[in-house]
């Protein structure tokens, strides 16, 4: 469910999410990156399905190298071979990240086809959708995460002998730093509309720092620009999921320690009053319109996602 990185600057004001409020950076098999890891578990599972609706060719090679502490399958064949009560076994997490990388895989598509040709992926974490998705021609891409991520998700692509399907320019940050200023580096260019993803990252962010991520990116976008978010309408509620805390349990993480249950604005209403024009979809309504039914554990979830979609008019 996750991105990388949490932008707080500070104390979380909770004790819940504690652990992701500290100045450390983490690797690809601690903590949020571990979670990270998982994603990209999930993405090879749909990856493998006759049904798929996306096809990330990177994400087992990603988990390979990783060697996590615990079990992470990539295909249906490591799955059954896993203890029948194990969570993998039961989650069926591929159906909702399949559903959640197809949406923004879409985004990115209409964007591309409106015109956009610079995008920034916000804690890109272990998608490489630089290099598997068919970008429009003059497309430069900005992923911005931690050091050690986009170290290994860089030596593990170099090992594959893949290139980038577009001008790629990781931005290595972490986003409690000043990520602007580092984009901006990069050669981010804030007169060019943009194309905008968090992904899997502000559930892991309390509420001050949620509002200063939507903030600095808007005041990095002109009109025609866009951007995508993946948005939970009732974070508490994953909380009352003993599922969640089991699935984290079998990785050795408490998910309910990483997440923030801060009652918080919720980030359509601040898009707009920013001035951004919003569209929000639910998970489960965007999975049927995919022709996917999400089930298990996730699918169970599912209900308190969303995937909002902002344009910034002239």
């Amino acid at each position: 469910m996750t991105g990388t990185n949490d932008v707080s600057g500070g104390s979380a004001g909770t004790e819940r999410g504690a652990s992701v409020t500290t100045g450390q950076q983490w690797d690809i098999v601690t903590s949020v990156g571990l979670t990270a890891l998982g994603v990209a578990a999930a993405r090879a599972l749909e990856t493998h399905r006759e049904d798929r609706l996306m096809s990330d060719p990177f994400a087992a090679a990603f988990v390979k190298a990783a060697d996590a502490p615990v079990p992470m399958p990539t295909s249906p064949e490591e799955v059954a071979q896993l203890p029948e009560d194990s969570i993998w076994a039961q989650a069926e997490m591929e159906d909702y990240m399949g559903v959640r990388s197809r949406c923004f895989d879409d985004f990115f598509a209409a964007a591309g086809e409106a015109g956009v040709r610079q995008v920034v992926i916000l804690a890109s974490g272990l998608d490489a959708r630089a290099h598997r998705l068919d970008w429009a021609a003059g497309t430069t891409v900005f992923e911005i995460d931690q050091p050690k991520v986009l170290e290994f998700k860089q030596t593990v692509l170099d090992e594959l002998g893949a290139a980038p399907k577009c001008a790629h320019r990781p931005v290595s940050i972490d986003l409690r730093e000043d990520w602007s200023a580092a984009l901006t580096e990069a050669g981010f260019d804030a007169e060019a509309p943009t194309a905008w993803l968090a992904e899997g990252l502000l559930p892991y962010l309390p509420p001050e720092a949620e509002q200063q991520l939507l903030t600095s990116t808007d005041q990095l976008s002109t009109s025609g620009s866009r951007l995508a978010v993946e948005d939970f309408n009732d974070v508490r509620r994953l909380f009352e999921d003993e599922d969640l805390a089991d699935f984290g349990q079998e990785w050795g993480l408490d998910m309910r320690d990483l997440l923030h249950s801060d009652d918080r604005p919720e980030a359509p209403d601040v898009l707009r009053g920013l001035g951004w024009k919003t569209e929000v979809e639910g998970a489960e309504a965007k999975a049927r319109g995919y022709g996917r039914d999400l089930s298990g554990m996730f699918g169970e979830m599912a209900d308190a996602s969303r995937f909002v979609e902002a344009h910034k008019p002239a």
